[in-house]
């Protein structure tokens, strides 16, 4: 194999002048260079990566600890970081913590967490990546689950309580509140809520979105329209028959997630409602299943990929050692109007 003595050797120059043409730098003549990427392509001369990574104490290799790559949102975000990661020629690490496999929505403690983290962060400063980006389950809190490096970190559905700490997140509250906007707007009136586990920040975020609407339209907050889910397709269907089952039933409601709203498609069959006529559902996700239900699924479309995107891109520019303006970034959801409303 081909090394750059033997380019130096045979273009007659010093094994620095080939150094400088390979990096583009230093001052090299515009004939000597030609002759020297000439002789490159005829030998196919790769450089070595590995090497010249210790030499500059650059690997370009990012890590990456996801929570659990079953879950729906992980491949889209994983998607994004790798197609930053192809055009600027990083590679990637990618660790797998299997929490929603192991654990389901009951989120392990936090000292139980730090020993199924530990290994696997240790695993990837151990092959020297520049920064990692941590992808969560679900938006909430997760301090204190790393350990205090010099390397990093950037966190994507998820955050933590310190300020300088730099996560990636899509705007759950705006996302919420444009939802319930635009059933308010279309007619419904009587827009009832099924949300998600209280634990999630976006759980939260979406409620007081959803309140926020229907304030601004002078709608008395009504609690009884207000049911509390936890993600899953069966808790939204009991409770959508728990709220078309009151005095004076919602005339739409809005689910946290599509599975839930799935839950909600089946009361309504089962009670005979017309959707949309007599019931609209919005949904949250987008996720795939969602246009193939009957009716197809009005819901909110989650920038994934931005975000996996942007969180490899801001990740870089701190390594770089760039600027930047804000440490809790929020990206734009996309409302997705189907048959369902």
């Amino acid at each position: 194999m081909a090394n750059i003595k033997d380019i130096a050797d045979l273009a007659k120059v010093s094994v620095a002048t080939v150094s400088n043409v390979l990096n583009n730098r230093g001052r090299v003549g515009e004939e000597t260079r030609k002759k020297i990427l000439k002789i490159v392509e005829e030998m196919e001369y790769k450089p070595n990566r590995v090497a010249k990574s210790l030499k500059m104490n650059k690997t370009h290799t990012i890590g990456v600890i996801v929570e659990d790559l079953s879950v729906f949102n992980a491949p889209e975000i994983i998607d994004g970081i790798n197609e930053f990661a192809e055009e600027n020629d990083y590679s990637i690490l990618l660790t797998n913590l299997r929490l929603f496999k192991k654990f389901g929505n009951q989120f392990p403690d936090v000292d139980t967490y730090k020993e199924m983290v530990m290994p696997l962060f240790h695993q990837l400063l151990s092959n020297q990546v520049e920064g990692i980006i941590y992808i969560g389950i679900h938006r909430r809190n997760v301090s204190g689950i790393l350990p205090e490096s010099n390397t990093p970190v950037v966190y994507t559905y998820c955050d933590t309580s310190n300020d300088t700490d730099i996560s990636i997140n899509y705007d759950d509250y705006k996302a919420s509140f444009d939802a319930t906007n635009y059933l308010i707007k279309k007619g419904y009136r009587e827009v009832a809520l099924i949300s998600g586990l209280i634990n999630s920040e976006s759980a939260l975020e979406r409620f007081n979105g959803y309140c926020k609407a229907l304030m601004d339209s002078s709608i008395q907050f009504n609690p009884n329209y207000v049911k509390t889910g936890d993600w899953e397709f069966e808790s939204g269907y009991m409770m959508a028959m728990d709220l078309l089952k009151e005095e004076k039933r919602p005339s739409a409601i809005l689910a946290m997630n599509d599975l839930m709203a799935g839950g909600v498609l089946k009361a309504a069959k089962e009670l005979n409602l017309d959707v949309p006529g007599e019931l609209a559902i919005f949904g949250f996700d987008n996720r795939e299943i969602s246009s193939y239900y009957t009716p197809k699924l009005s819901t909110v479309s989650l920038p994934l990929h931005d975000m996996g995107e942007r969180s490899i891109k801001t990740l870089i520019d701190v390594i770089n050692g760039n600027n930047i303006k804000t440490n809790k970034i929020k990206l734009l959801c996309e409302l997705i109007e189907r048959d369902s409303s």
